[in-house]
């Protein structure tokens, strides 16, 4: 008996000291050998795998040491995160294919290429499969496990794994995201204690705001494979489309109590564009996931729950790239241990699951070897048949007097390697060499169809994220669809490379008088601030005007006077030529004030406060949205902007500020009487989405908001319908057509009032009393793109998309919906910048 109470309190012990249970053994296949020359882990970081949480400085440690070590491995440092934390692929294979990999790149390349891959000899070439960990930072049991699989794939022994190794050439990225997973790593690490906490209530299990999930601008990396808006997925996708690997692997982490996915996932919601054949070899690897778990005891489910809708995913950009991507997630413990509805849930645990699935990944990929290679270069080589049954052609677009947001585009469309060309011949008002044309008969034809179509019929309603991402739009451009026999290749004028696009090349004539220039640029906005810090006194044209010459310049444009500034006329067009170059905009010499029709010196010319913003951030606030106003104002408008929490407002002044942002939150515990006596004597506050809505529950805000009613005609539903029929009422993410007053301040710059608008969440305003006090709304007819239900289609239709909601001396200017999203979303971006720094202009009377 009491060596059976010994037995169960070892038993105990085990389970609730996560150091008793680590090591190789636990991981690792022990029915083979391991090259001992091969460093394990544990003798670079100093501790077994599993016991802490790698950080991310250790981790690059170890694979440098790997690389060292290995004739099997080559590293490479691919881009380095907004933290200059590097990002590294690992090459492994036989010694002879890492002797030769660049011609076995080079090789494989052709099978994405239809006008090579047709005459292929595939039975000789190895496969390529990218194995990707833990985008999302406190998803760190992925990062964890790499480190065992890069192990393994070095130092193991025997027949399998060479045979592995001579058919494919495995690319490991150990770390997706750097900087987040080293502030989980930091925070995990420094509150773990001696004697393992599992309560779910216990501060390791419960980090602080903004949390670790996201990179240094607190953005999901995992929806960023389409935009590319950060160095770490520029870098990722170019590292992609230079190996166009045969299958993917992305690695995260879910809820708790959750057990352990891998793909397929739910049919009914896959991609149209993807083919029927990229889900029938997924499901043949799953079973090879399903053999390797069950060997493990692992619990595991597939064909529910995620899906592949969404294109900028990692697990779905492969399968529009002609490879199967694969995600994984395992239940997670955020910590070291945590009690889950599933018993004690460890990290070592959740590491060992991850590194199971990738060693079955790579059993399937060689076993499947023959179907997958071929699956790829069927994959483009029956695109010219597809292009040529394809109605639409190809697609023009332009952004007359906006070089930066083209140039923005354009690299979009380089990293995922889309043929741009100029347009040679004019079509409609597209001129000639000043538009840009894709032709759809091009190796990225799905690609360039899952950025340009305008899809509003689903086979499922709903979505794991969002249902519409139609780039042209979220960039506001001139667009246009070019059908049938309209398209001809002569239109096709020079192809479009980056590197070679022409540099700017300006030189600002002296003046007397005064200088101004454009705000159509989407950079206008930053050199109108760096103009500010020099203290030079600014003014914006809120109508029409022409110079003395004939020039012609819009609503918005900006004008610097030279006299009773604070700084000589040479060094302020020293300066002034400076900023024109850096920022890339002309800035033009004003001779005169007599320009015809009313002068300079008329109150059509508003003198500019430069922005002094401040962002609430803190609990209950929606970091992505918080890290969108930041990026796009420090990465983007050069601007210092400082972000305060709620609690921290309530004991600081805000005299040294004229604008607060408020995104999606709950701001409870805000000091209320403090800002509205801030905002009585002309302070402005930017709100977004939610934040609209608080402000006004709040009192600040006049804006009335719809209530959604109930459907009362269902008396009786299934329970089992219940989440499908509640989730077919979410906008997950749909674009919507607005019209935008070009008068307003907050339409300066656009060039024309459609204005497409990404809308996330049910919330709607009313109309107001006053007609001035809505510069933006909806259209009688606006849903462009996505899924809406058609009960909450009925509520879009004219109602406001921003309201204006004055008190006292100051202005509340409320996005109805997010004008910042996910960084790409250019055209609304300029209505949000637009109130930043014309906020203060705005009248009082015109609004509610």
């Amino acid at each position: 008996m009491k060596k059976r109470i010994l037995t169960l309190v070892s038993f105990i012990l085990i389970l609730t000291n996560s150091e008793a249970q680590v090591s190789l053994n636990y991981y690792l296949p022990q029915d083979i050998n391991y090259n001992s020359s091969v460093p394990t882990p544990k003798s670079i970081l100093g501790h077994e795998v599993g016991e802490w949480h790698v950080s991310h400085d250790k981790l690059v440690q170890y694979m440098y040491a790997l690389a060292e070590s290995s004739e099997r491995v080559e590293i490479e440092e691919y881009a380095r995160s907004h933290e200059n934390r590097p990002l590294l692929t690992l090459k492994i294979s036989s010694p002879d294919n890492i002797n030769n990999l660049e011609k076995i790149r080079k090789e494989h390349l052709k099978i994405s290429d239809y006008n090579q891959s047709q005459n292929l000899d595939l039975s000789s070439m190895p496969l390529v499969a990218y194995l990707g960990y833990s985008i999302h930072g406190n998803e760190s049991s992925g990062s964890n496990a790499a480190l065992l699989v890069a192990y393994y794939l070095a130092a193991a022994q025997g027949d399998e794994i060479e045979d592995w190794l001579r058919n494919t050439v495995i690319l490991l990225d150990p770390s997706y995201n750097p900087d987040g997973l080293n502030r989980f790593a930091s925070w995990v690490n420094s509150k773990k204690s001696k004697n393992q906490v599992t309560d779910p209530n216990n501060t390791e299990q419960n980090e602080n705001w903004p949390g670790s999930r996201t990179n240094h601008y607190w953005f999901d990396l995992n929806r960023d494979w389409l935009p590319v808006q950060h160095p770490e997925s520029y870098g990722r996708i170019k590292q992609y489309h230079h190996w166009k690997p045969n299958v993917l692997t992305d690695h995260h982490e879910m809820g708790t109590n959750g057990t352990y996915f891998f793909q397929p996932g739910i049919p009914s919601r896959n991609n149209p564009l993807t083919p029927n054949k990229t889900y029938e070899l997924t499901r043949k690897i799953a079973n090879y996931h399903a053999e390797a778990l069950d060997e493990i005891g692992s619990l595991y489910y597939s064909e529910e729950s995620f899906d592949d809708f969404y294109i900028g995913k990692g697990s779905s950009y492969p399968d529009v790239n002609g490879a199967i991507g694969i995600l994984f997630e395992q239940a997670s413990a955020r910590s070291h241990a945590q009690q889950s509805e599933n018993g004690l849930l460890t990290f070592p645990f959740a590491i060992k699951n991850h590194f199971t699935t990738s060693l079955s990944t790579l059993r399937a990929s060689y076993a499947l070897k023959s179907e997958l290679l071929d699956h790829q270069r069927k994959f483009y080589t029956e695109i010219p048949s597809l292009a040529s049954k394809e109605e639409i052609k190809g697609y023009v677009f332009s952004a007359p007097n906006d070089n930066s947001k083209i140039k923005a585009f354009l690299n979009i469309l380089n990293a995922h390697q889309v043929d741009v060309y100029k347009l040679k011949k004019q079509i409609n008002e597209f001129k000639a060499n000043e538009s840009y044309i894709i032709p759809m008969k091009q190796n990225q034809y799905r690609m360039i169809q899952g950025m340009f179509e305008t899809r509003t019929q689903f086979q499922d309603s709903l979505f794991y994220d969002v249902s519409a991402w139609t780039l042209p739009l979220a960039f506001d451009l001139n667009y246009k669809e070019i059908k049938g026999k309209s398209f001809s290749p002569d239109m096709l004028g020079d192809k479009i490379e980056i590197d070679e696009l022409p540099s700017f090349n300006s030189t600002l004539e002296p003046s007397k008088y005064a200088y101004a220039f454009h705000w159509q640029d989407s950079q206008s906005p930053a050199l109108l601030y760096d103009i500010q810090k020099t203290g030079l006194r600014t003014k914006v044209a809120t109508e029409p005007w022409a110079d003395a010459q004939g020039q012609s310049f819009e609503r918005g444009s900006i004008l610097i006077p030279l006299q009773n500034q604070n700084m000589e006329e040479g060094k302020i067009r020293s300066a002034l030529q400076t900023l024109s170059i850096k920022h890339q905009i002309t800035i033009t010499s004003i001779e005169s004030g007599n320009t015809g029709g009313f002068q300079l010196g008329s109150p059509k010319f508003k003198v500019l406060n430069t922005p002094k913003a401040v962002l609430l951030i803190g609990d209950e606030v929606n970091p992505y949205e918080a890290g969108e106003v930041w990026h796009m104002l420090d990465q983007r408008m050069g601007m210092a902007l400082p972000m305060v929490s709620i609690d921290q407002l309530n004991d600081m002044s805000l005299t040294h500020y004229n604008t607060i942002v408020m995104v999606s939150g709950s701001y409870g515990n805000v000091a209320q009487a403090k800002i509205k006596s801030w905002v009585q004597n002309g302070g402005n506050i930017i709100t977004i989405r939610t934040a609209s809505k608080w402000i006004s529950e709040a009192g600040l805000s006049k804006i009335k908001y719809k209530k959604i009613a109930k459907d009362s005609t269902q008396k009786y539903l299934a329970y089992n319908t219940r989440s499908r029929s509640q989730g077919a009422q979410r906008i997950g993410g749909a674009i919507f057509e607005t019209s935008n007053d070009l008068t307003h301040p907050l339409g300066f710059g656009f060039s024309d009032n459609r204005l497409p608008i990404f809308k996330k969440g049910t919330q709607f305003m009313e109309l107001a009393k006053t007609p001035y006090a809505q510069p933006a709304h909806y259209t009688s007819n606006p849903l462009m793109a996505g899924y809406i239900s058609e009960e909450n289609l009925k509520l879009i239709p004219d109602g406001p998309a921003i309201g204006l909601s004055a008190y006292g001396k100051g202005m509340i200017i409320s996005f109805n919906d997010n004008p910042n999203f996910r960084a790409y979303w250019y055209g609304t971006q300029r209505l949000f910048l637009n109130a930043l720094f014309f906020g203060g202009i705005i009248e009082a009377g015109s609004a509610r």
